[in-house]
């Protein structure tokens, strides 16, 4: 009985070329998605929306992210991750000129929850990070992982004080059209990306709910899937309320969109480190010490007083845990059933992700309308973020069986 794994993908392009096009994709791609947090108030005050109303857009954005992921990540699979990029940065870059030209809560939700979603999704760095999956060798996935991860990181940094530059400058609307442009940037990058998987002879080529039942079946994946929830909470919440939550502290909005830029900082450091453990040590044990982690961050800045100091300090530390899940729960994806199916079913557990994200938007949004506060968010995500601590340890760190096949 013999694992089935996928050819690589054959290459036109160098290698580090398709990493440095994959890296800026992945930065332009979240960094503009990490800088929608600094919209919060200027949009609300301009088009006279709620929180919870503003918040339900960017939830929706999360969850139709999450829903599209799987499809976009399965396309990728399929068709090659070049034309997927490109054409994912094209509907980006639509869904954030529509929300610049939106004048109430329905325009919004559509441009920037749903045609922005599916945007994402289908230019993200999941997508970014199958291809790297099919082309880079097996023992050094997690570490470029991380470094996908990172310059995702690098993106946040550069567009949150880029973004907030822009609102200061132009206005928030006229700022909404300067990032849409920057976005067409990934419809030419996305061409050093073309390629997909092949199939080698003996290999078994699954149809989708196939693929993804038998995957389901295999109980470290399931708690993978459940875990990435909770990282989903924390980042979203954080991305989008933060700023708000620091100006209602008593700090200016500009402290606010540099908070955002050093917990993207920080990740890149985090992200980095977190692809080269993860190379070296048990995945599942790191994710359960991040999530851990950061329920102690958490509650730490909710006992300190909340100043520029623990506000700088509170975003260090987070950014090391920010995106540091990802390349351990990509490397755990691709070491359970190889890097042929790793775009779909990476896609599904960041479904899950997405869930969480759509969670933690709509109820921070909701607490602060109902209380006038976030305190019982953030107490929430203390106590999530100590479950999935639990919840990874227990994760098997080896191939799932159901997708070998058997040879005579």
């Amino acid at each position: 009985m013999t694992v089935a794994v996928a050819a690589p993908a054959r290459r036109a392009v160098p290698l580090p070329l398709v990493i440095i096009a994959g890296c800026i994709i992945a930065a332009i791609g979240f960094g503009t998605r990490g800088s929608f947090g600094l919209f919060t108030l200027p949009v609300t005050e301009d088009l006279g929306m709620t929180r919870e109303q503003w918040g339900m857009a960017m939830a929706v954005q999360n969850l139709v992210w999450g829903i599209a992921q799987p499809f976009a990540g399965g396309m990728a699979d399929k068709h090659g991750s070049g034309r997927v990029l490109a054409v994912g940065g094209v509907i980006y870059a639509l869904g954030v000129l529509g929300m610049a030209f939106s004048t109430d809560v329905l325009s919004m939700t559509i441009t920037a929850g749903v045609v922005t979603g599916v945007g994402i999704a289908i230019a993200s760095f999941g997508v970014v990070m199958a291809a790297f999956g099919r082309v880079v060798p097996a023992e050094k996935r997690s570490f470029v992982f991380g470094v996908a991860t990172a310059a995702s990181s690098a993106g946040q940094f550069i567009f949150a004080p880029l973004g907030q530059g822009f609102i200061s400058a132009f206005g928030w609307q006229m700022a909404l059209v300067y990032i849409a442009v920057l976005l067409l940037l990934i419809v030419p990058l996305a061409s050093a990306l073309r390629g997909r998987t092949e199939s080698v002879p003996g290999q078994a080529d699954l149809p989708f709910m196939q693929a993804l039942s038998r995957a389901w079946g295999y109980g470290s994946y399931r708690l993978l899937v459940i875990g990435f929830f909770v990282c989903g909470f924390h980042l979203a919440f954080i991305n989008v309320h933060m700023p708000a939550y620091l100006v209602q502290c008593g700090l200016s909005p500009e402290v606010g969109s540099w908070t955002i830029a050093v917990i993207g900082l920080f990740n890149i450091v985090g992200s980095l480190l977190s692809g080269w453990m993860g190379s070296r040590l048990p995945k599942q044990m790191l994710l359960a010490t991040i999530y851990f982690l950061r329920a102690v961050a958490i509650a730490g800045f909710l006992l300190l007083p909340v100043t520029e100091v623990t506000a700088y300090a509170f975003a260090a530390m987070m950014g090391l845990l920010w995106l540091s899940t990802v390349p351990l729960t990509a490397g755990l994806v691709t070491l359970f059933f190889g890097p042929r199916y790793m775009g779909m079913l990476y896609g599904i557990a960041f479904f899950s992700h997405q869930l969480g994200s759509f969670v933690g938007v709509w109820l921070g949004g909701y607490v602060y309308d109902v209380t006038g506060a976030y305190d019982l968010v953030w107490y929430l995500g203390i106590l999530l973020g100590l479950a999935s601590a639990a919840i990874h340890i227990p994760i098997n760190e080896r191939s799932d069986s159901s997708f070998a096949i058997k040879t005579a």
